[in-house]
């Protein structure tokens, strides 16, 4: 397997932590995107470093706030000054809401969308040209079982953003691959320990109607939620596994990497339905004479 210089957003803890430091250990060249690099995530920073010495490997932390075009496409400048090029995208960044959606401002909606969504499309236009020149590359776009599979009430915000996310990556994979830019979106379940989405989840800012509802008809609900999502995850279910997913999909030979890869310890129902509608798309490409878009051409 060849060395690959990869970034990951969203890398200073949970999913993005994890597979920095499983595709370090792999022997990549490993950006771990985080904002606040100097301030709050300044002990992320450290921590990277430690282990990177401990293994020998090689993981750099890099300044990129996903919420900010000017920092993700400095962040993408250094990356190719200091490697001279990049071979992989993982798209991670990303954060939970936990309320009744009538309670969340508009504006709250907007700023989780930017994180979920918007955020992948600054890091494409600062990253893609360079892949593009480079007639090969990978973007790895890490899903939710949430965009298609039981939605358990309560985390309508992000629910909604995942679907947008994983939306957007399967356009974007037809738009890439004659580029020689494979996609790859892997669809993680619920994992309520391992990872701070849970922890660090938003509240909604009208508390005054979410006061409404826990005090209402829906008293207990949130709370059924939670302990109903923990319930159905297997005692053996390990957010490490996301990490070994992506490393293996990095790992694997170009033109060989899958469309869309489940690690769903719940089994909450997402691959059924995600299964039929990739068949869907399929077909829908082979009628309008567009099937070679289904497949990531290699560029001379």
């Amino acid at each position: 397997m060849s060395k690959q210089v990869i970034i990951i957003t969203g890398a200073s803890s949970g999913f993005g932590a994890l597979t920095a430091r499983a595709l370090a250990r792999e022997g990549h060249i490993v950006y771990a995107g985080m904002r606040a690099t100097e301030g709050r995530n300044a002990k992320a920073v450290a921590d990277a470093a430690a282990f990177a010495k401990e293994h020998g490997a090689d993981l750099r932390s890099v300044e990129l706030d996903v919420a900010s075009g000017t920092s993700v496409e400095a962040g993408i400048a250094r990356i190719i000054a200091e490697a001279g090029r990049l071979d992989a995208v993982v798209h991670n960044a990303g954060h939970m809401s936990f309320g009744p959606a009538e309670a969340f401002t508009p504006e709250q909606f907007a700023e989780l969308f930017d994180i979920n969504v918007l955020s992948t499309q600054r890091v494409n236009r600062a990253a893609l040209p360079y892949l593009r020149r480079q007639g090969k590359g990978l973007v790895v776009w890490v899903s939710s079982s949430s965009a298609r599979g039981g939605t358990p009430p309560y985390l309508s915000l992000y629910f909604a953003a995942k679907a947008a996310m994983d939306s957007l990556a399967v356009s974007y994979a037809a738009e890439l691959s004659r580029w020689g830019i494979e996609t790859s979106i892997i669809v993680p379940g619920a994992f309520t320990k391992g990872t701070n989405h849970f922890a660090h989840s938003g509240s909604p800012a009208d508390t005054a109607v979410a006061t409404e509802y826990s005090e209402g008809p829906y008293k207990g609900v949130p709370e059924q939620a939670l302990n109903g999502l923990a319930a159905l995850e297997p005692a053996d279910a390990d957010a490490g596994s996301v990490a070994a997913a992506i490393a293996e999909v990095v790992a694997m030979p170009f033109g060989s990497r899958p469309f869309r890869m489940h690690i769903d310890p719940s089994q909450d129902g997402a691959e059924i339905v995600n299964g039929v509608a990739d068949r869907v798309r399929a077909e829908m490409y082979r009628r309008i004479g567009l099937e070679d878009l289904l497949k990531t051409h290699v560029r001379g």
